[in-house]
């Protein structure tokens, strides 16, 4: 059974006569035990929808589904869902045991099985030898922790997070993805999470919604997003790409799109003939045609012009001008870069199964 489904959902402001869809008409399902993404830019509507999910937010129209249950009306403390916020949203006043053991308090539990709770959680996010302390008394990535185990010992259905790492440093952040992946996997919890960070969603994710004005623009598993984005605003935000328009020779695989640079061949099937279209290539798909370098078959190559070389620690990034002034992104592991300078002209070579084809 689905753990949430969202039917026909929107939400609509209303003010001063006019009117702002938050959230346009999405439809989605999670299934029990996933971690699901909700990612996008800023005002794209992914934190109205989580907040619909959790209850704090009632729909203009369209149903939400926990567990196969119609909860669209029923209030956010009867959903069984817990929730970690961007704030973390701690009680100032609380010790950290006793804000662990607000969610089963107010479940009615008894003090020993609130202890319990709270005791084995906030070993799950190495924080036991904290429960004495206030909030205030923590730094930013503790607070992140108790306010965590604090959701998980609510013992919810559902785990909602909003951009919980947003307010860690860059090194913490990167620490925690893989502790707050290991731990909702650890308890079988069924996740959805918000973030407008595309490296986090694509290290943390099983499943990703990609959201844009209010409406799903694509949703599949990373890999899928990454290496087959349905358009040029999934493939730009998520990560570096590198574009061409173009214009379909061939449509049946190998696919053929002329565009200034030349003729790119592309493993996927492309619209008729005569379409206008995008090609897309990610920087690190882009290869260099070195002494000793094999050629895919079927490979595309074009020449360049080198124009700048950045070093970026484990790789090197290239910025290289093709025919018709477009210019291209290729990044190299930088143990292993070509010896190519600014103002050298090389010949750059692209796979068929790294060419997406694109809607223009």
């Amino acid at each position: 059974m689905t753990e949430i489904e969202l039917q026909g959902v929107s939400k609509v402001y209303r003010s001063g006569g006019g009117a702002v869809r938050a959230v346009d008409d999405v439809s989605l399902a999670v299934e029990p035990g996933e971690f699901f993404f909700l990612l996008g830019p800023s005002g794209c509507g992914k934190t109205t929808l989580l907040r619909i999910v959790a209850g704090l937010l009632a729909p203009s129209a369209g149903k939400v589904l926990l567990g196969g249950r119609d909860v669209t009306g029923v209030p956010v403390e009867k959903r069984g869902t817990a929730m970690v916020f961007q704030n973390y949203a701690l009680w100032p006043h609380m010790t950290v045991g006793q804000n662990v053991q607000f969610g089963p308090r107010m479940k009615g539990l008894p003090r020993a099985k609130r202890r319990e709770l709270a005791d084995e959680n906030l070993r799950r996010v190495q924080m036991e030898g904290f429960a004495a302390r206030r909030p205030n008394q923590l730094s930013g990535g503790q607070q992140q922790r108790v306010a965590l185990a604090r959701a998980l010992a609510a013992q919810g259905r559902c785990l909602l997070l909003d951009e919980p790492l947003s307010n860690l440093d860059a090194r913490l952040r990167l620490h925690m993805r893989g502790e707050l992946r290991r731990l909702v996997k650890e308890t079988g919890t069924t996740g959805l999470y918000v973030t407008h960070d595309q490296k986090e969603a694509l290290s943390m994710a099983d499943r990703i919604a990609v959201m844009n004005e209010g409406r799903l623009a694509q949703v599949g598993s990373p890999e899928q997003l990454y290496r087959r984005p349905a358009s040029r605003f999934v493939a730009d935000f998520l990560g570096e790409a590198n574009f061409l328009p173009g214009e379909v020779l061939r449509a049946s695989p190998p696919a053929e799109v002329k565009t200034p640079a030349g003729v790119l061949r592309s493993a996927r099937e492309a619209p008729p003939a005569g379409t206008r279209v995008f090609c897309c290539v990610r920087p690190e798909q882009v290869r260099f045609a070195m002494p000793g370098t094999r050629k895919s078959e079927g490979s595309s190559s074009f020449p360049a012009t080198i124009e700048s070389e950045t070093f970026l620690g484990e790789t090197r990034q290239f910025v290289c001008r093709l025919a018709g002034d477009a210019r291209w992104k290729v990044t190299c592991f930088a143990a292993a870069s070509p010896s190519v300078a600014p103002g050298q002209i090389a010949e750059l070579w692209v796979s068929p199964g790294d060419v997406a084809i694109l809607p223009a």
